[in-house]
């Protein structure tokens, strides 16, 4: 292995649910990972711990934020690759706070981009993009109600949400999101970087401490285990495709690891239709699973909230081979003993992330 191999691969929010599933297996295959994350979210600090415990010196974590441009780039200096995670997640607080958002989804985008780009060249940069930048995406009239969930009237959308879907940014954080993954593919045209954009649907998985905001089939399980009402936002019909932390953890690695086919390019990344789940079918799914009923109560629909999406796999899976794994059964059983074990075992853990 030369030099150059032997440098680390940069993840920014390293320490949060996608981020340190992805250190965990990057170290797992013996290559050393530098996370730069700030620690300000809930849960952080516990996966730092956890990655810490189980490769030691093998993973180094800076504390410092994207919006800093001095820490970026004594970070990207000493990468061979950035995998870049680091972000504000909520719509909600997007809303609330949209200059902020823009600061660390925008602008801290565009200094990990300059900081490769002026710094270290060839690293390639793989980014953690979201389905919101297409917007609603479907209207009203183009949705009907089956059963409990929303199923599109076209025909067209049976395989799901491909690339070619017209961007629509809608919310505070689609539009710095959607900055963020236009600079990002621009980077790669303009400057020649080897970039990658991932848009993202719902990822779930162990590590992750779902909330309202963000995480919403951990979040889902959380209520279900602490005995607390769920709001729904909406109608509880809305449809999204689930893809277990590991399988999109693969994906990362095979974009990564395959950077010479897929530089330049624009991925969606999801579980597809094979895992696709309304929100009231996944309450039904829990208190199976559980044993416990699922109280819950509705609310307004928020900003930019999607009645329907369903990613369509097919260009990321004829790229690089890649197809999930598991099944949405298998994979919330995981979720579930998981999150069972860390707060359903003491009333100090239940109260944990009240």
């Amino acid at each position: 292995m030369s030099e150059r191999d032997n440098r680390p691969v940069l993840i920014t929010g390293g320490c949060g649910f996608i981020g340190c599933n992805l250190a965990d297996r990057l170290a797992e295959r013996g290559e050393p990972v530098l996370i730069l994350d700030n620690l300000a979210r809930a849960g952080v600090r516990e996966n730092a711990q956890w990655l810490k415990s189980r490769h030691g010196d093998r993973v180094t974590i800076t504390v410092a934020d994207i919006r800093e441009p001095i820490p970026v780039i004594d970070a990207v200096r000493e990468a061979r690759a950035v995998l870049h995670l680091a972000a504000q997640v909520a719509v909600t607080d997007s809303v609330s706070d949209p200059a902020a958002d823009f600061e660390i989804n925008a602008r801290g985008t565009l200094n990990v981009l300059e900081a490769v780009r002026l710094h270290n060249n060839a690293a390639p940069i793989v980014f953690a993009s979201t389905n919101k930048v297409y917007g609603r995406l479907i209207d009203d009239g183009d949705i009907a109600l089956t059963g409990r969930r929303y199923t599109p009237t076209s025909g067209l959308l049976a395989a799901g949400i491909s690339e070619n879907a017209p961007l629509d940014f809608y919310s505070p954080y689609g539009c710095s999101k959607g900055t963020a993954d236009q600079y990002v593919h621009d980077y790669a045209r303009v400057y020649g970087l080897q970039t990658v954009v991932m848009r993202m649907s719902c990822i779930y998985g162990p590590r992750q401490f779902g909330t309202e905001d963000q995480g919403w089939i951990a979040h889902f399980l959380l209520s279900a285990i602490r005995s607390k009402e769920l709001t729904i936002y909406g109608d509880g019909h809305q449809v999204r495709d689930a893809l277990h932390v590991s399988d999109a953890a693969a994906a990362w690695l095979a974009v990564l690891d395959g950077i010479a086919l897929a530089r330049g390019r624009v991925f969606n990344l999801g579980g597809g239709p094979a895992n696709a789940i309304s929100l009231l079918e996944l309450i039904d799914r829990i208190t199976d699973l559980t044993g416990r009923k699922v109280a819950y109560r509705f609310a307004d629909w928020r900003p930019g909230d999607q009645p329907w999406y369903v990613t369509d796999t097919r260009a990321l899976s004829s790229a690089l081979g890649w197809a999930p794994q598991i099944s949405f059964a298998d994979g919330l059983r995981s979720l579930h003993t998981w999150l069972d074990g860390r707060f359903g075992s003491s009333q100090d853990n239940r109260e944990a992330l009240a």
